[in-house]
């Protein structure tokens, strides 16, 4: 990989000059041109070095999709600092864990989620609270149209000596931000939290390396497919996520592409950007693909101009992939892989995709598919358990050596990555989906660890045991059913009381949709909770 193109901004950056008057993004009508947009981030990035953020600083972007969060992205791994992605609907209680875990000093964060990092700032004093607003990069007439509809959400905000306004920020400072120092393979550009197995989620360092090295990838695949500096995308995924965040990179802003930010996933909100901007590319989840098909007013829609769609974050049914290809007259490709190694692979544009794959390995990934319990390969064909690696990739979690140790394993000289997710490679070298470990709930493409979930259930004082695992759903991939063991002498506990109790402590996505109260659990001879025999009875019982 050529050393001045392993930063995440570089190719970005030869896109603006390339690309200057091109719109970078669309953003609920505004339109923002690369020139702006660079201008916006080079500001930015001179106001954080002005509020003292340095490298290797972390600072969490706690927004969702909105310009804000592109130019925040950007102007931080300008400085060196390093980015905490969170998702918009974390509680207090695990907004505070990531903060305290990666050393957070800065927090940015929409004014209607200010309360919880006001909480958080309570109990861990941060330096730099940023608060913005969802109609804070927005014309002027818009933002008056939207409050005198009362169409903007705003939530309450106080003063403070460490708080700070994102529009006054960029106000005040000029497009000239420090040169700094970076090594693209040592210093961190990211820290992504993902589920953890003991209850707390892990932190998933990456360099600028670990993350150009699979965007690169996903460019060569895409060069001779995208009009460069004249097509149009559409970003309805959260850019917290490691999915949506390289996609935009690969197939939007570092082609001079125009992407069309949606703030939410309202589907016909989606359906009017789309025939509006005549939208070519997109990325979704089942879940989205599905909605789409299913929305009454689908065929008062032009969306003719979509060509290629990719889909990634659960298992596409061959129902959805079916009634696709009916609709637009093109297949829905596939794009697989995890915050731990990035994206992974890709169905290959230009050719049939197969449905039952996930497409093909990027050159800068290798896997091998072994018996999860010697390590050994299997045959071409066999089912196995699915390990990576990549050159490019750090192979540790932030602070969780033990964590590591059950993740990570040596395969002769290389470290490889678990996956925990059972495959089997076809003749053509394409990977296919078997099944996932029964640890791990797939929630509308939300990759939810069961034991989290167990672990706060069992924070209250009158629950023993909990067990949590995912029920087969078709409209969501899976639905989180617990089963809980009380204590003998528990009174007036009930389903809605632990449902209440975890919806203080946990995302609103992670909370269990049903649970069922047990006298005792399955489990091993040496005491281990044998969550798969309660998983492969909800199936039985799905089956009836």
């Amino acid at each position: 990989m050529n050393q001045r193109n392993t930063y995440t901004f570089s190719a970005f950056e030869a896109a603006c000059r390339k690309y200057p008057e091109r719109n970078a993004l669309i953003y609920l009508g505004r339109k923002f041109s690369y020139r702006s947009l660079k201008q916006m981030i080079d500001q930015f990035a001179t106001a954080l070095h002005r509020l003292g953020v340095g490298h290797q600083d972390k600072v969490m972007i706690y927004l969702g999709n909105s310009p804000q969060w592109v130019i925040a992205n950007f102007a931080t791994q300008k400085l060196g600092a390093v980015v905490v992605p969170v998702s918009t609907i974390y509680t207090s209680y695990e907004l505070l864990y990531m903060v305290q875990d990666a050393e957070v000093e800065t927090v940015i964060c929409m004014d209607t989620n200010f309360g919880y990092v006001k909480e958080v700032d309570r109990q861990h004093p941060l330096r730099r609270i940023i608060v913005t607003n969802l109609t804070d990069m927005l014309y002027t007439w818009q933002k008056i149209f939207g409050n005198l509809v009362d169409k903007i959400p705003k939530g309450n905000t106080v003063r403070g000596d460490n708080i700070y306004r994102f529009n006054e920020l960029l106000r005040k400072a000029p497009p000239q931000p420090p040169d700094v120092d970076i090594d693209a393979y040592k210093d961190l550009a990211y820290i992504m939290y993902t589920g953890g197995t003991t209850g707390f989620p892990k932190g998933v360092p990456g360099s600028h390396a670990s993350e150009v090295s699979y965007v690169s990838d996903v460019m060569d695949l895409f060069r001779d497919y995208i009009n460069e500096g004249n097509d149009t995308m559409i970003m309805v995924n959260p850019l917290f996520h490691i999915m949506a965040k390289g996609f935009l990179l690969a197939a939007g802003l570092n082609f001079g592409v125009t992407t069309v930010l949606m703030p939410v996933p309202v589907v016909d909100a989606v359906l009017r950007e789309i025939e509006r901007f005549k939208v070519r590319w997109m990325l979704g989840v089942p879940a989205l693909y599905r909605m789409i098909l299913e929305n009454d007013r689908l065929p008062s829609y032009d969306i003719s101009s979509l060509t290629y769609c990719y889909c990634g974050g659960d298992v596409l049914p061959g129902e959805i992939f079916n009634r696709w290809r009916e609709l637009t007259g093109h297949p829905l490709y596939q794009v697989y892989g995890s915050t731990e190694v990035g994206h992974l692979t890709y169905s290959l544009p230009g050719k049939e995709p197969d449905p039952r794959t996930v497409g093909n390995i990027l050159t800068s990934r290798r896997c091998l598919i072994v018996d999860p319990e010697t390590l050994e390969e299997v045959e071409v064909g066999e089912t196995g358990e699915l390990l990576v690696t990549s050159a490019f990739t750090i192979k540790k979690y932030w602070n969780k050596p033990e964590e590591t140790k059950r993740s990570y394993v040596m395969v002769g000289e290389e470290i490889f990555y678990r996956m925990g997710d059972f495959v089997r490679m076809n003749e053509s070298g394409e990977i296919q989906f078997v099944e996932r470990t029964a640890d791990t709930i797939k929630y509308k493409a939300y990759r939810i660890s069961a034991s989290e979930i167990e672990a706060v259930l069992q924070d209250h004082p009158t629950v023993i045991g909990a067990c949590a695992v995912g029920v087969p759903d078709a409209g969501c991939g899976e639905r989180i059913k617990a089963i809980v063991v009380l204590k003998e002498d528990a009174k007036g506990v009930d389903g809605q009381t632990l449902t209440a109790w975890c919806r203080k402590r946990l995302a609103p996505y992670k909370i269990p949709h049903y649970i069922e109260f047990r006298d005792m659990l399955p489990k091993s001879k040496v005491g281990k909770l044998l969550r798969r025999e309660i998983r492969d009875e909800e199936k039985r019982k799905e089956a009836q």
